[in-house]
């Protein structure tokens, strides 16, 4: 969680503890001996934990986003000896992996954007705070929200406002789009915020820059009208399901025998991709589901950090490797036999 007006970040990792515990798998802290692959490292909260724990696990750490990536950096420095960091997609996992020459006990994502992404009015993220209308995780990447919503057309932006965001009000959204941009082109976050509610008749007021972020007492503020399309947009532009299906296959054809999938989602599509991907592997023999139901926060975590609510985590074992499922090259002993 961060604040735009306050001093700095203030990260909490979520379900840290049932990480903590799956990844373990009931070993001792000690016998925990290998590499772990971080996809999505953020601030590194869960891997600075598991870390602490695990004295001789390694860890390595890959997030596209480099700003985040330096307050990894400083965050795991006392582990400096036991860490690598890379600046990179989950679609790379694999090659940075065949670099290394070493094969993984265990892959870790937490998918969607980080709250030090989205509570920076100037990475564009944000329906509450006015920035630029980018959202870009990885700066490498060309295409911007203010891309897609002035040049993609009506019928495609209201299938991806529908499909990504799950907005039943795509139609109307995508229309008042369209005629809006033909006077003004939208490069500004507050001005697609403003639209986007006026469309769907819920129109909301801009915070004051002084103005805290939650009501006194702890009431919880309703939804804003433009999440969802927000939403859809940050999935669009950082190729979201794209990226996730990338990092599950590298975790299927990397892992070790026994080696542990940890996945913890934030959006009902994304866990379905989870649950869909481990299901199909368990039917193939290659997956053993450890958790038949996701691990949900508890309710003193939701009330410590907001942002655990809607987090869902799957647990997968991989099992050994046959024959036809190993990878390009023969199976893991006929390589190392070989070599």
């Amino acid at each position: 969680m961060t604040d735009p007006t306050g001093d700095g970040p203030v990260h909490v990792p979520v379900l840290a503890e049932e990480v903590a515990r799956l990844l373990g798998g009931g070993r001792s802290e000690e016998s925990l001996d290998g590499l772990l692959v971080d996809c999505t490292l953020g601030a590194g909260g869960h891997s600075n934990l598991l870390l602490g724990r695990f004295p001789c696990l390694r860890l390595l750490g890959i997030d596209q986003d480099p700003e985040i990536l330096s307050i990894a950096r400083g965050r795991l420095e006392p582990f400096h000896d036991r860490v690598r960091i890379e600046h990179a997609r989950m679609s790379e996992v694999t090659d940075i992996l065949q670099s290394l020459d070493e094969t993984p006990i265990a892959f870790l994502m937490d998918v969607g954007a980080s709250s030090l992404q989205l509570d920076r009015p100037e990475r564009g993220f944000s329906f509450t705070w006015d920035g630029p209308l980018d959202m870009r995780m990885d700066p490498r990447r060309e295409r911007t929200a203010a891309d897609i919503v002035n040049h993609w057309d009506e019928s495609d932006l209201a299938d991806l406002f529908f499909h990504e965001g799950g907005e039943r009000g795509a139609r109307k959204v995508a229309r008042a789009i369209v005629q809006a941009r033909r006077r003004t082109p939208f490069k500004r976050t507050r001005a697609l915020s403003e639209t986007v509610a006026i469309s769907l008749g819920k129109p909301v007021r801009s915070p004051r820059a002084d103005a805290p972020q939650h009501r006194p007492g702890g009431k919880k503020p309703s939804i804003h009208p433009a999440t969802r399309v927000f939403q859809a947009l940050r999935r669009a532009v950082n190729e979201e399901a794209e990226e996730l299906e990338a990092g599950l296959l590298a975790a299927e054809e990397t892992l070790s025998a026994d080696g542990r999938l940890l996945a913890i989602s934030f959006h009902s599509g994304e866990d379905g991709v989870v649950k869909r991907f481990l299901a199909d592997g368990a039917q193939a023999g290659k997956w053993a589901i450890e958790t038949r139901r996701p691990v949900e926060a508890t309710h003193e975590e939701v009330r410590s950090n907001p942002r655990s609510r809607s987090a869902k985590l799957r647990v997968a074992r991989r099992l050994a490797l046959d024959v036809q499922d190993a990878p390009p090259g023969g199976t893991l002993d006929e390589r190392s036999e070989r070599s």
